[in-house]
């Protein structure tokens, strides 16, 4: 489970994110809907430890990732904004660097890359320089980044940003499969159709604060709208928000 507690960042004068509090359960799919420059991403970054809040604190699995950082990241899976990656490895050498970060050696090392590149349907590309991948071939390389070392919970920031629709079916199929196996998920976004096709429960966030927090169907009808659509229309272009 992952939580964060009346979080806050500021930059200067700039107030990012604002008093915000939630929690991502395991075997759900949680995601956070927002405009862009919401505070969506500074939240991630503040959840698995890249920023130090201004205030509040947050939980991986009940431990404190300011004061247990390496302690906490072992059971979080990170898929970034950005696919980068060092174009010079193959993909497999790519996770395997990943996999060696969280403490995987020897016979379990080689177990754990078999097993997610079969998973990823990655055998064709998995020893070929990652130089020239196509977005898709680079989310897959991403993904088993985050799952090789088979992590409790997964924290991923616009995960379909520039995939065409065969790799946006395959990403949605694996997380799908990952919350029926009982792990936290949790993402941003700012694609209506891809929050209301997956999540459970949806954080909605604007100005760096919480305006709404429900599932789709419970926003949509604390604004009177039939579409997550409209219901986040409505819900951001309130002076005071809804919340559930």
């Amino acid at each position: 489970m992952l939580k964060v507690d009346n979080i806050s960042k500021t930059f200067g004068d700039f107030t990012a994110v604002d008093g915000v509090s939630f929690e991502a359960k395991d075997g759900e799919i949680t995601g956070i809907l927002g405009p862009n420059g919401a505070g969506k991403t500074t939240c991630l970054r503040i959840l698995y430890g890249l920023l130090k809040p201004t205030t509040g604190y947050a939980t991986i699995d009940g431990i404190d990732v300011q004061k247990s950082a390496i302690t906490a990241r072992k059971s979080l899976g990170i898929f970034p904004d950005q696919f980068g990656m060092s174009e010079r490895l193959t993909a497999r050498e790519q996770i395997e660097y990943f996999a060696q970060m969280h403490g995987l050696t020897g016979a379990a090392l080689k177990e754990a890359l078999d097993r997610v590149i079969k998973d990823l349907d990655m055998a064709e590309i998995s020893d070929r320089r990652t130089e020239g991948f196509s977005q898709g071939q680079r989310m897959k390389v991403t993904l088993a980044q985050a799952l090789v070392h088979r992590p409790k919970n997964l924290v991923l920031d616009e995960p379909t940003r520039g995939l065409d629709v065969m790799s946006t079916r395959l990403l949605r199929e694996q997380l799908r499969k990952l919350k029926d196996e009982g792990h936290c998920i949790l993402f941003s976004s700012h694609v209506m159709q891809e929050v209301a096709a997956l999540c459970d429960r949806v954080i909605v966030v604007a100005k760096g604060k919480i305006v709404a927090n429900g599932s789709p169907e419970e926003l949509c009808k604390l604004a009177g709208k039939d579409s997550l659509e409209d219901a986040f229309v409505a819900i951001i272009g309130s002076d005071e928000g809804v919340a559930a």
